[in-house]
């Protein structure tokens, strides 16, 4: 069956680096072949480039998003542990519900969908709980268009509290600085900014969080996402077999990192806030009514309310169907009223938005 060509400007996956598909046509390695083993080096130092940190345990993990999100939480939680957390769209309702499912208990700060999260709450909750063991936030939270602000955050440090970031659709489409903001942990997914299939979550962890690793009373619940056990194929000075490796995606990821960082991290931001910002200023135009607040909507994913009378599954379908182009519903009280459009790392491109900006003019115009 032949395969539609598609222009993904939907949440997720984006159009990939064409650097990041030619990579597939690599002849196959094994997972413990040496010269596959150097490529893997050369990736984790480039992950560590776009992350901007110097944590020595910074590589992928087999698995998307979530398996980063999981992997965080099942290492640095264990029961009858305390999470705070902030909750302002779905994915930070996702934390809550892995945090949970580590048997931690879970302190939400909310803020609605579409507005950000207040950083200075968030620490006054830590000072109310300082026992607490981590307390996690969405930097650029998907379901909404919202980026929160993390640098604040930093002062956890001081604490015994950890800082977890969910930076999936954040890294490569705006600053992410995991050491100046002092991150603990932080996870992102390939399929985003970095343009790159779906299939790896690049994962960083401080001295602090692998401390917390190594002192565990218990195992992590998951033995695929053990990071104690990953670290000694993906660090160890002699590395040990635990799982065979996406030795293909692992390639890919190497290529697509090597775009981003060839056209260079201040380049990238800049041209996914230009896009952004053109797609964020014509819309309205159309009837459509942007749903984050101004001083925190995010460049590379635009959440917005239909124009009135609009019906969204059939407008999607039709986009598809006769254009090509593929745009993201909304989630939770927006499904149904609002759409996600991605211009998210390869397809934050200006002629991506004038082809659907094109489209929605002889529809709304």
């Amino acid at each position: 069956m032949a395969m539609t060509d598609r222009l993904l400007l939907g949440p997720g996956p984006s159009n990939p680096y064409p650097e990041a598909t030619s990579a597939f046509t690599r002849p196959m390695l094994g997972h413990l072949d040496p010269e596959f083993l150097s490529l893997l080096d050369e990736t984790m130092a480039r992950l560590r480039q776009v992350f901007r940190t110097d944590h020595a345990l910074t590589f992928p993990v087999s698995g998307t998003g979530s398996a980063g999100m999981e992997a965080c939480f099942v290492n640095l939680l264990e029961p009858g542990d305390l999470a705070i957390v902030g909750v302002n769209g779905l994915f930070g309702e996702r934390m809550c519900d892995v945090a949970s499912r580590c048997g931690a208990e879970v302190v939400r700060v909310e803020a609605p969908w579409g507005r950000a999260l207040d950083p200075e709450q968030l620490l006054a909750v830590q000072r109310a709980h300082p026992h607490a063991r981590l307390l996690a936030v969405v930097h650029a939270e998907t379901s909404t268009g919202v980026e929160n602000d993390v640098a604040p955050l930093g002062a956890l440090h001081d604490t015994d509290t950890l800082l977890v970031v969910d930076a999936v659709t954040s890294l490569g489409g705006i600053p992410v600085e995991v050491d100046g903001w002092r991150i603990d942990a932080c996870y992102s997914a390939t399929q985003k900014c970095l343009g790159v299939a779906p299939g790896l979550a690049p994962v960083t962890l401080s001295e602090r969080a692998r401390e917390r690793v190594r002192s565990r009373g218990t195992p992590p619940q998951s033995w695929y996402l053990d990071l104690g056990l990953l670290e000694r194929y993906v660090a160890g000075a002699q590395r040990a077999y635990h799982h065979t490796a996406p030795v293909a995606m692992i390639m890919s990821l190497h290529a697509g990192l090597g775009a981003i960082l060839d056209e260079g991290l201040d380049a990238g931001w800049a041209r996914h806030r230009r896009v952004g910002a053109r797609l964020q200023h014509e819309l309205p135009r159309l009837g459509f009514r942007l749903i984050a607040e101004e001083r925190h909507r995010l460049p590379q994913l635009t959440s917005a309310r239909l124009p009135d009378g609009a019906d969204d599954a059939t407008l999607r379908k039709e986009l598809l169907e006769t254009s090509g182009i593929e745009v993201g519903g909304g989630l939770g009280e927006f499904a149904g009223r609002a759409w996600r459009i991605g211009l998210l790392g390869h397809s934050a491109r200006d002629r991506n938005v004038t082809a659907l900006l094109g489209v929605l003019r002889d529809q709304f115009g």
